[in-house]
């Protein structure tokens, strides 16, 4: 749990652990010098399966999840950000994924969008079936709404020895970098269940806040794979344009011209298109 004030939510984040039907679990708790309450809260958890490691300086989200992969003892690492919560069964469905497919070394859930009022929408791709099973085609169903969160993965730690960790520069969706990373070498296994209820309405959330002075992904370094995978160059070009798209809405012209320039337009759609070259007060209203 990489922990940086959320005094409103750790401790609600916490109790959906403990609350998990299976048991065989440690927590490692990272506080990336908070300023809040949320050291205190959290350190009232503390126990024999309940660690809460202190960062001396803020290092960021990428930085914390590395910190708590390294602490691990066990095989496999999950992820929860201390505003998100899981449902009580979600570490059960994570075993069942590993024990039914053991060729894969990515496992993960589908999840709810929690927004204001209580108002919850769960993701649906159009390219997952019910069930539980093997994601053929990762990128392909990601071209749309991701299919998993960062705290519905269960990565298999020997993926990091791979594929490394979470690149630290990247301060802004350093999870697409790693999704890519991680599914361009490994089978992910899939259960449709939304079993993770991801926060979009907490303070401090990264996800709400601006781009300006933020580190993005380096899309390029992946465009010599990109050559021989159309599929991937079509979600890299999907990411340029949500990027690009959030550059315009913050009126950020020259990222916002720098993006654009890498995207091929063959790879969106025409609403898409529409939305990038449509006037700033367009898209704000749409």
């Amino acid at each position: 749990i990489p922990l940086y004030n959320k005094e409103k939510f750790v401790e609600n984040a916490i109790k959906s652990i403990i609350n998990q039907g299976f048991t065989d679990y440690e927590v490692i708790i990272i506080n990336d010098c908070s300023t809040d309450e949320s050291k205190t809260i959290a350190s009232r958890f503390v126990s024999e399966k309940i660690q809460l490691i202190e960062h001396n300086e803020n290092k960021g989200l990428s930085a914390s999840r590395n910190t708590g992969i390294k602490i691990a003892k066990a095989q496999y690492i999950t992820f929860l950000d201390a505003d998100d919560e899981w449902k009580p069964n979600y570490l059960s469905k994570i075993y069942s994924l590993i024990t039914t497919f053991p060729e894969a070394k990515l496992f993960a859930t589908n999840y709810e969008e929690l927004y204001r009022n209580n108002v919850k929408i769960i993701s649906k791709s159009k390219y997952i079936t019910e069930g539980d099973g093997i994601i053929d085609d990762f990128i392909g169903s990601n071209l749309g709404k991701p299919i998993y969160c960062s705290c519905s993965l269960c990565v298999e730690k020997s993926v990091f020895e791979t594929i490394g960790f979470y690149n630290e520069k990247i301060t802004y969706g350093e999870d697409v970098d790693f999704n890519i990373r991680a599914n361009s070498k490994f089978k992910l296994a899939y259960s449709q269940e939304a079993l993770v209820t991801y926060t979009q309405i907490s303070e401090n959330q990264i996800t709400n806040s601006f781009l300006y002075n933020k580190t993005i992904p380096d899309f390029n370094s992946f465009e010599v794979v990109a050559k021989e995978n159309r599929q991937l160059k079509k979600y890299l070009d999907f990411n340029r344009y949500v990027f690009a798209k959030n550059y315009k809405l913050e009126n950020n012209v020259e990222k916002f011209r720098e993006i654009k320039l890498q995207i091929d337009f063959n790879n969106l759609n025409y609403k898409q298109v529409i939305l990038l070259y449509c006037p700033n007060f367009v898209l704000k209203m749409i």
